[in-house]
C-alpha cells in the first residue's frame, strides 16, 4: 500500500470503527494518583505546558480547547486515557497548547477563564489533575458554563489546589498574558493553510501532524495506543511515512 503503509491502515480502522455500530469506550475517570506522579511544567516558549518524562522517545504535542465536545471526547473516551498510560509508562511525553477561539465563535468567555484556570492550576503543581478534571466536567459548548464559581468548585475535588493564590488567579484572571499568547501559538500552528488554527483537537507526533482526514484514530482508545506503540517500535518509519 502507497502512501501511508502501516499508518495508514491504522487511520482507515479506525474511521471504520467509529463509523461502524461498536461500542463506545467507557468514559475514562480522572486518576489523581497516578497523575500526580507525571513531572508537569511551562516550555520555554512561555505556552506550551509539558507533561511526563523529558527523556520520553515519542513525543505527542496536543491542541484543544476547553470547551470543545471532540477534545473531551478524544480526553474522557478516546485516545486520551491511553496517552495518560503511555506517559505513566515514560515511553511517551506530551505536550499541550491551549486555545480559546470557542468563545469568539461561540459567545462568552468560558474557554479563556478555563485555560487561565489550567496554568494557575500549573503554578501549584496540579495541572494533569485539573485537566483531566475540568474534561469530565466539560459543560455544554453552547452553555459557557466555565464560570469562575464552576472552575473553583471543581477545584475543590483536586487536593491541594484550592487555596488564596489559585482562587485569586481564576478571578482576576491572573494569567490572561498566558491565555492571548497560547491562542496566538495555537493559530500559527496552522500555518499559511489554517490561518485561524489546525482545529481541536490536533496531534503531532514527533513532529509529524496527523492530517484532518485520519483525525478519527484520536478518538478510537485502542487504535490510538496501537499507533503510539508502533511509532515507539519504529520511529523512524514514522518519520519517513506520508499518511
Amino acid at each position: 500500500m502507497e502512501r501511508g503503509g502501516r499508518w495508514a491502515v491504522l487511520c482507515v480502522a479506525a474511521v471504520l470503527v467509529l463509523s461502524g455500530c461498536g461500542q463506545r469506550a467507557a468514559e475514562h475517570e480522572p486518576d489523581f494518583a497516578s497523575a500526580a506522579m507525571l513531572p508537569e511544567r511551562l516550555g520555554a516558549d512561555g505556552t506550551t505546558i509539558t507533561v511526563g518524562d523529558p527523556e520520553a522517545p515519542v513525543k505527542v504535542h496536543l491542541y484543544e480547547d476547553p470547551r470543545c465536545p471532540y477534545c473531551k471526547e478524544f480526553e474522557t473516551t478516546g485516545g486520551g486515557p491511553r496517552l495518560r498510560d503511555a506517559m505513566l509508562d515514560r515511553s511517551v511525553i506530551a505536550e499541550y497548547t491551549l486555545a480559546s477561539f470557542l468563545d469568539d465563535r461561540l459567545g462568552g468567555a468560558g474557554s479563556k477563564k478555563a485555560v487561565n484556570a489550567l496554568r494557575a492550576a500549573l503554578e501549584e503543581g496540579k495541572f494533569v489533575e485539573y485537566h483531566e478534571l475540568l474534561y469530565a466536567n466539560q459543560p455544554e459548548e453552547s452553555v459557557d458554563g466555565y464560570t469562575d464559581a464552576y472552575l473553583l468548585k471543581l477545584a475543590g475535588e483536586v487536593k491541594g489546589l484550592r487555596g488564596p493564590e489559585f482562587d485569586a488567579a481564576v478571578k482576576t484572571m491572573k494569567y490572561r498574558a498566558f491565555v492571548t499568547a497560547s491562542e496566538k501559538a495555537y493559530e500559527k500552528a496552522g500555518g499559511t493553510k489554517d490561518p485561524e488554527g489546525p482545529g481541536t483537537p490536533t496531534a503531532v507526533i514527533n513532529d509529524k501532524r496527523i492530517p484532518l482526514e485520519y483525525g478519527a484514530l484520536l478518538m478510537e482508545r485502542d487504535t490510538f495506543a496501537q499507533l503510539l506503540q508502533e511509532i515507539h517500535d519504529k520511529p523512524e518509519e514514522w518519520d519517513a511515512t506520508t499518511l
